[in-house]
């Protein structure tokens, strides 16, 4: 059970209950996450809970929201300290990871907000994170074709199609075996692989 916390402030209460979420999601299936269990969690009532969200799907908005933001900040960040356009790809491939890696609740709550078959407010910040984060691969990939270092034919949809599909699979590999670690373990070798396929080959 999480600390007790009854007398924060609104808005830390509202952190409180994003982080809460995101630890629970790494434990179990976030489909099965109750605003009872997140209460319970929290060691505070639902009514203290739905003092701050009218609704579960304010609370799974408002952590899509905190995903984006963090995760959006952290590859801008290594993408600007890179040197080439190729090293800011793999900048923001090893930022996205290392995120998964610290919160490996996230990628679940993804997949399962993006399988929704009605569209919903969190369903619509998955979509627009995802969106967000192809942007910015895209300006890399454009600036290494127009310095020569990626292929010109190269399809800069598919490749960031296959980088964020390369992500989904270690993530997929490290539930399988029950090691969050091995996401970061994997994903130099396996990023070594998909630049053998998109650099230029003069």
């Amino acid at each position: 059970m999480g600390p007790h916390r009854k007398h924060l402030p609104a808005d830390k209460r509202r952190a409180a209950t994003v982080e809460a979420v995101v630890q629970l999601a790494a434990e179990q299936n976030p489909s099965q996450i109750t605003t009872t269990a997140i209460a319970k969690f929290m060691g505070v009532t639902q009514g203290a809970l739905f003092k701050h969200f009218p609704t579960k799907d304010a609370i799974l908005q408002a952590v899509m929201e905190w995903v984006a933001e963090r995760l959006l900040a952290r590859v801008d960040k290594a993408a600007q300290a890179a040197t080439s356009p190729i090293a800011a790809i793999e900048a923001m491939f090893m930022a996205h990871v290392e995120f998964v890696t610290e919160h490996p609740g996230v990628p679940r709550m993804l997949f399962g907000e993006l399988q929704r078959a009605e569209m919903t407010a969190p369903k619509r910040m998955a979509q627009t994170l995802i969106r967000r984060y192809g942007e910015r691969l895209q300006h890399s990939i454009e600036e290494g074709k127009a310095a020569g270092k990626l292929s010109a034919a190269l399809d800069a949809e598919a490749a960031i199609t296959l980088l964020t599909g390369v992500i989904q699979g270690l993530v997929m590999q490290s539930l399988l075996v029950g090691d969050v670690g091995r996401i970061r373990r994997d994903a130099p070798r396996v990023f070594a692989i998909y630049l053998r396929g998109i650099v230029s080959e003069k």
